[in-house]
């Protein structure tokens, strides 16, 4: 490997070897020779003067490209199908004169880019369902384990691990479809000429518009597509390369998902992604084990989502029939963004198939946390004798250490806000105005106990009659229930 000039680190570092093949010269080139051959089997079937010997020559040398002679072509012309024209023809002199006939640069650049990325989402496809296989299990593992959901990052309500896992499968499903959509409608551009008329083979088959048609499907077939695009400019349309990059893009956004979910768990100590025993998390601390493969997944997924507006840009800024200031963007946009992907993917299966889940830790956690929820469900929950309102109420009391258990939160004066109370003082603060208000300024139903009905006050629409006759006396109260967790 050179180490004097610059290498994209999705090709040093990140990608498989199957999907660098697939974005390589010799994928490229190889692929514009087949293309070379199906024109000329193609041509010769319809009737062209073209020999059985001419295109077995051509066959001879579909692997072995001579990109020497490629390369100091270009050199002079400055034109890059030209130049590997010009080379095949150099190792087959018989085809020399058949080679690229009737065609324009576009029927070899365009059609090999869509069967490069058709075979890019066919990889991507395979590496989607293994990683769909490898998190179903996880999640059927720990389909029973439970543990906190969050809402804003705060503690909501009980799941479990295999659930929250499930979330994360339910998004690459989507993207599944997504993919599998693509690949369904997978067509060619075929051989459309310089403006998407068939002007030059028109005349090759001297007028016969029905051979010119025919030419399209038969190159189609041999590449093996079942059709090309019917309407074009010079090029396929460029909003194919917007779509491609799209899906990966959704790809990235759920593994994005994921890979921040995962970061968020390994900080609580509940899960963690794989770490080899000679794994070193910080050159300063060497203590710290760093999720750095979802950091990497993270990172790698911000790039292909910003990557995926280049063709959306490129696709909406064509001109007419043709213009070539798509070509440079999409040499680099297309194929890292596939290369991208793929080594997410792989990252994504990797981090999945070597979880670790520390069910005690998920469980300490989940019973710090259960008695609020357990409280709030079981004794105030959604009844017909109580509100939302008032139980919300309620609650709020308990956690704030309010050990007056006041139903009913007062009211300021400055425009009907509701008051909150500062923690561990008997003093109000209005939200808005910032008004401070003692306890003993506010004048507002303080709760009593009734044998017969439970707790209760002045106002009718704040009784619970049931939940707090079950929860005892006021007396209980002395000590609000869940200030050891304050």
């Amino acid at each position: 490997m050179a180490t004097n000039t610059y290498e994209s680190p999705l090709n040093s570092r990140y990608a498989s070897k199957e999907m660098q093949y697939i974005f390589s010269p010799d994928k490229k080139f190889s692929t514009w020779r087949k293309l070379w051959i199906a024109l000329a089997e193609s041509e010769k079937e319809l009737g062209l003067d073209i020999t059985d010997k001419q295109i077995a020559q051509m066959k001879e040398h579909i692997y072995d490209i001579n990109y020497d002679v490629a390369k100091a072509r270009e050199k002079e012309v400055r034109h890059d199908v030209m130049s590997h024209v010009y080379a095949y023809g150099v190792q087959c002199p018989d085809a020399k004169p058949i080679i690229h006939l009737g065609a324009t640069s576009c029927y070899v650049g365009d059609n090999t880019d869509i069967i490069i990325m058709t075979e890019a989402m066919q990889l991507v496809k395979k590496k989607l369902v293994c990683l769909i296989g490898e998190l179903a299990k996880f999640a059927k593992e720990y389909k029973d384990l439970p543990t906190l959901a969050f809402t804003h990052f705060q503690p909501a309500q009980p799941t479990t691990v295999g659930k929250r896992a499930s979330l994360w499968l339910e998004d690459l499903l989507m993207d599944l479809e997504d993919v599998d959509y693509q690949l369904s409608k997978a067509k060619l551009l075929g051989c459309k000429g310089t403006t998407g008329t068939q002007a030059s083979f028109l005349e090759l088959f001297e007028g016969d518009h029905e051979k010119c048609k025919m030419l399209d499907k038969k190159i189609a077939e041999k590449m093996g597509y079942e059709e090309s695009f019917p309407v074009s400019g010079q090029t396929y349309p460029r909003k194919l390369d917007s779509q491609m990059l799209n899906t990966l893009s959704l790809i990235a956004q759920s593994a994005y998902k994921f890979s921040n979910d995962i970061r968020l768990l390994q900080h609580l100590k509940q899960i963690e992604e794989p770490f080899e025993k000679s794994q070193i998390g910080s050159s300063a601390m060497a203590y710290k084990r760093n999720p750095m493969r979802s950091e990497r997944i993270g990172s790698l997924a911000r790039y292909v989502i910003v990557d995926a507006l280049n063709p959306a840009i490129t696709a909406s800024t064509q001109w007419f029939e043709r213009t070539l200031d798509d070509s440079a963007n999409k040499r680099i946009s297309v194929p890292e963004a596939f290369l991208a992907v793929d080594a997410i993917l792989s990252l994504y299966i990797n981090v999945v198939d070597g979880l670790v889940v520390y069910d005690k830790v998920i469980n300490q956690q989940f019973m710090r946390e259960i008695p609020f929820m357990a409280q709030y469900e079981n004794e105030f929950g959604y009844h017909e004798w109580t509100t939302l309102d008032s139980a919300n109420n309620l609650v709020r009391c308990y956690y704030n250490g309010d050990t007056e258990l006041h139903v009913k939160e007062p009211w300021c004066e400055c425009n009907g806000v509701r008051m909150r109370k500062v923690r561990n003082q008997e003093k109000w603060r209005c939200p808005i105005c910032g008004k401070v208000y003692d306890i003993s300024d506010i004048d507002w139903p303080m709760p009593y106990w009734d044998d017969e009905t439970g707790l209760k006050n002045d106002y009718g629409e704040y009784m619970y009659p049931n939940a707090e006759k079950r929860a005892g006396p006021p007396e209980m109260y002395e000590e609000a229930p869940f200030t050891w967790y304050l």
